[in-house]
């Protein structure tokens, strides 16, 4: 595994455990876009592997869906669940009249670990 795929491997692990605690204290704005950042950084890891690099989110979801999703060497409910959060990063950070549910939050969370765990046992393989 490269070196920056570990290095952005790190960050997504931060950026959860961040997401965990702004959670426990009932943050779910910030903890849903905690939680979107970590999954952004797994979906960078896994391109980077490749040696694709993006500056935008847009094009990191596309290519995480074209080479992971759709030719499934992820489960296509990776790029689904990242999608997600992003949408949900979209509420918690630039809604006034609206926010992110302790319920959405709390299934973001789980969503993260998961495609954590899947990206780490991907990368993990010879």
């Amino acid at each position: 595994m490269k070196d920056e795929t570990q290095r952005l491997l790190a960050k997504s692990r931060e950026s959860l455990q961040a997401a965990e605690l702004l959670a426990q204290r009932h943050f779910f704005d910030s903890a849903a876009s905690r939680a979107y950042y970590a999954m952004f950084y797994v979906a960078e890891a896994l391109l980077f592997e490749l040696g694709e690099r993006f500056s935008k989110h847009s094009a990191v979801h596309a290519a995480f869906g074209q080479h992971f999703a759709k030719p499934g060497k992820h489960d296509p409910k990776f790029h689904r669940y990242l999608l997600e959060a992003f949408d949900q990063r979209l509420v918690g950070d630039y809604e006034v009249t609206s926010s992110v549910s302790e319920h959405a939050a709390r299934d973001l969370l789980d969503h993260t670990r998961e495609f954590l765990a899947a990206a780490e046992t991907y990368l993990a393989k010879p």
